[in-house]
């Protein structure tokens, strides 16, 4: 089974981009998608043989996520299944006959670190006691733009970022939570290496020059580790300011 996840920073773009020719080149089986930025009658995304599920914000144009899986799935929920109110459209959960796929769109701290209060002392909290409470069911893996740069090994410029949003110690903290919990960084598995990055900013020709942050996970239960064949980035996939990321069980 291969799954992909890509953060398409609006969907409607992207699609104008070719975005289904490149997902198709990928031959996914389940594809998580983040800050979609579109209510589903907005947009047509040309992909036979799979079902869609969608989870638009409230505020038109902002955030989003969205499931298409050509596996059959038990259930399938959006939010936080009422540990925080999300009218954001931030996490679908779906349910398959052997594990659980979580797509989330994790809030940005913002410039000058308006929101890290609410990132950090929330949202995260939030979504660590929902993977939490899936996993003493059925084994998780869930994926997307988490907004963090775990370890310096993630970004190109470490020491200029450490009071920045992405890049925090309680943003890293975050993230150590999971891990302390029983959850795996599945590209570090295989790859322990610097330079592999999944989103670049705009500016500087940033992504010509490989100057960029790995803040696109595909993230599993530790009982699932002997299951994953492979984990990937595709840099060469353009149409967003991130680029997909897949894991292969």
């Amino acid at each position: 089974m291969k799954l992909v996840s890509w953060n398409v920073n609006g969907i409607r773009a992207v699609i104008k981009k070719d975005g289904a020719k490149s997902l198709e080149s990928l031959n996914p089986d389940i594809i998580c998608l983040q800050e979609v930025r579109a209510l589903p009658d907005q947009f047509n995304l040309e992909l036979t043989g799979y079902e869609a599920y969608w989870n638009p914000a409230e505020k038109k144009g902002y955030s989003g996520t969205g499931i298409l899986s050509r596996v059959p799935f038990v259930t399938v929920e959006n939010g936080l299944n009422g540990f925080i109110d999300d009218n954001e459209g931030r996490v679908i959960t779906a349910e398959t006959e052997s594990f659980f796929i979580v797509t989330v769109y994790t809030p940005n701290s913002k410039r000058g670190l308006l929101r890290l209060d609410y990132r950090t002392g929330e949202w995260d909290l939030a979504f660590l006691k929902h993977v939490k409470k899936l996993s003493e069911k059925k084994p998780v893996i869930f994926c997307g733009d988490l907004n963090v740069a775990h370890k310096e090994i993630d970004i190109a410029n470490p020491a200029a970022n450490h009071k920045n949003a992405g890049f925090t110690d309680e943003e890293r903290g975050g993230f150590d939570n999971f891990i302390n919990a029983g959850f795996i960084d599945t590209f570090r598995i295989f790859n322990n290496e610097g330079g592999n990055y999944t989103w670049w900013s705009n500016f500087n020709k940033s992504r010509e020059k490989n100057i960029g942050w790995r803040i696109d996970y595909f993230v599993v239960s530790d009982s699932l580790k002997n299951k994953i064949k492979k984990a990937s980035i595709h840099p060469d996939i353009t149409g967003s300011d991130h680029c997909p990321i897949s894991l292969e069980l």
